[in-house]
């Protein structure tokens, strides 16, 4: 884990712990890798409630009940399908994350090149969604994706 993530696992923790919130993981993109990073930290278990890692379109419909017309529309790469990610896990806790993209090599389709990540947190009657570019290869765009996604839930929770 690099520097920086373990940065920003150390500030979300005493975040979630000042304010007495779970966290959930919905992933698919980065594999479990904001779960992995959250729980690296010791007394994770008093925040970190649990993570799903939903890569395929059935896992995201059955686990986090994202709607099909939702991917069959949009596509499992879109606002639209992290927000339903997002609704799906917050039955779990109180806040949660979804990241959803194409790490690459390949997977790139028109309008979605390698790199375009969509994430999400929030609960399920309020999300802040974003999308995100990144370079580099496979690794590089997920560890990127992992340090947004954690960044991503400070910014949520500082609103």
């Amino acid at each position: 884990m690099s520097f920086n993530t373990q940065a920003l696992c150390q500030q979300l923790a005493e975040q979630l712990l000042t304010l007495k919130l779970r966290l959930v993981t919905a992933e698919s993109c980065t594999g479990g890798g904001v779960a992995a990073a959250c729980t690296d930290l010791a007394g994770s278990s008093q925040w970190f409630e649990c993570g799903f890692v939903t890569y395929s379109n059935d896992a995201k419909m059955r686990d986090l009940a994202v709607p099909a017309a939702v991917l069959e529309q949009h596509g499992a790469v879109s606002g639209e399908a992290v927000r339903a990610m997002v609704s799906g896990a917050a039955r779990y806790g109180d806040v949660a994350v979804a990241v959803s993209g194409i790490a690459g090599p390949g997977g790139a389709v028109p309008g979605k090149p390698v790199g375009t990540v969509w994430f999400a947190c929030g609960n399920a009657a309020e999300q802040l969604v974003e999308c995100c570019h990144f370079t580099g290869d496979r690794t590089a765009i997920r560890q990127a994706s992992v340090d947004f996604a954690l960044g991503l839930i400070l910014k949520y929770l500082d609103k």
